[in-house]
This record gives C-alpha cells, sequence and structure tokens, in this order.
C-alpha cells in the first residue's frame, strides 16, 4: 500500500495540487458534538439516506421539509408505534414520496433507536462513541438491526450525519484495489475486514480521519489507473 502522503501526491497529479485536494476534504464532527444530537435527528438522517437511495436526490431535499411535517420531527419513540393509520395516512400524503416499503423503515428503524437508547442512553451517543478501529463493526450493526441500511446507505447517512468514516464508491473502490487491500468490491466480512485494517493503518500513519482517507482514495484515481 502507498502512504497516506504519497496519495496525496497521486491526487495532486490528477486533481491540481495539495491545496486543492485539502479543500476537498469532508467536514466530520466530533464524537462529543454527535452524541449531543437528539435521537430525532438520527431518525430524520437514517430516513433521508434510505429515500435517497436509488432516487434522484435533489428531489428528496427540495420535498424534505414536507417529510419533516408529514412524520412531526421523526421522534422515534412516537414512530415505534406506527399504526395502519399512519401508513394510509403517510401513502396519500403528497408531501412525501410515497412509497410504502421506504416508509415502513421509519417505523422499523424508530424500533430500532429506542433499544440503541436503553442499551446506550441515546442512539446518537452509540453512533458517536463506536470505535473506529472497528467502523466495519457499526455497519454491520445497523444493516442487522435496522431497516434497509445495508450497502453504501448506511455509510451515506453517517457521512451526511458527520460521523468519520468512509463511503465505499466506485472510485475509493477502485483505490483499494489498486492498493491491493481488496481485489473487488468488499461485500463479504473477510474483504471488509482487509478494509477495516488497511484504513487503520492508513489513519495511524498519518493522524487522518477515515473520511479524509475516503475522499483521498476516490481523488488518487485517475484516467490512467
Amino acid at each position: 500500500m502507498r502512504s497516506v502522503d504519497e496519495l496525496f501526491d497521486l491526487a495532486a497529479e490528477h486533481r491540481g495540487s495539495r491545496d486543492v485536494i485539502e479543500d476537498m476534504m469532508p467536514t466530520i464532527m466530533a464524537p462529543e458534538d454527535i452524541a449531543g444530537l437528539s435521537d430525532d435527528r438520527i431518525l430524520a438522517g437514517m430516513t433521508k439516506a434510505i429515500f435517497q437511495a436509488g432516487f434522484n436526490w435533489k428531489v428528496i431535499e427540495n420535498k424534505w421539509p414536507g417529510f419533516e411535517e408529514a412524520f412531526e420531527g421523526f421522534v422515534p419513540v412516537r414512530w415505534k408505534f406506527m399504526s395502519d393509520e399512519d401508513l394510509d395516512y403517510l401513502l396519500k400524503d403528497t408531501r412525501i414520496v410515497r412509497n410504502g416499503m421506504k416508509i415502513q423503515t421509519v417505523r422499523d428503524n424508530a424500533i430500532m433507536l429506542c433499544d440503541l437508547e436503553d442499551e446506550y442512553g441515546s442512539a446518537a451517543k452509540c453512533i458517536a462513541e463506536w470505535p473506529m478501529t472497528d467502523f466495519v463493526g457499526l455497519l454491520q450493526m445497523l444493516h442487522k438491526r435496522g431497516s434497509r441500511l445495508g450497502g453504501a446507505t448506511a455509510q451515506y447517512f453517517l457521512r451526511f450525519l458527520g460521523k468519520d468514516g468512509w463511503v465505499m464508491g466506485r472510485d475509493v473502490v477502485a483505490g483499494l484495489v489498486r492498493e491491493g487491500v481488496v481485489d473487488k468490491t468488499p461485500t463479504g466480512k473477510a474483504a471488509q475486514q482487509k478494509v477495516q485494517a488497511a484504513f487503520n493503518e492508513w489513519s495511524a500513519e498519518s493522524g487522518r480521519p477515515f473520511a479524509h482517507i475516503s475522499r483521498l482514495l476516490a481523488l488518487s484515481v485517475g484516467p490512467n489507473l
């Protein structure tokens, strides 16, 4: 594997300069700031990422104030008890995208968040304090216990939330393959652990957060690689 410094040089060759690369690094929040979020913001973030998956992101963004109104601020304890009447009403509500299966994830994920509150004090605290050396474990937990939070959906949710971590986009995968970490998109547990180990090593070497390394890998992929 190249060092993070070498990845910076490679990215700069393709994108202009190190200063340009630095300006493109994502912003992450401190763990204590994430822990201070209310769990309605966690449920809202999950729901937004789920509705954006496979859909036009701009449409969801434009309609989001309507989502907030229709779901009454996304309070988990309210939506863990979503009734059939609630669902019927939401399926007719033009303020939102009326996808029944995605609407029902609000109930399922509200149940998970209430359970995490019982276990950790709040779902936000659970996410904030989850160790980065086991980021893959956080993704697996959200996939197993949540609804429609597999693949890149949970990764985007966490990125939008401000949680450090990677987003396994096409260029990131290409960078990982080039560096010999994996030989294809890491879907299996063994491959995901290889990705975790690589990010742990890069972060320890450079002091950089995972989100920066993830973006750096993507930016380092050029037309001749």
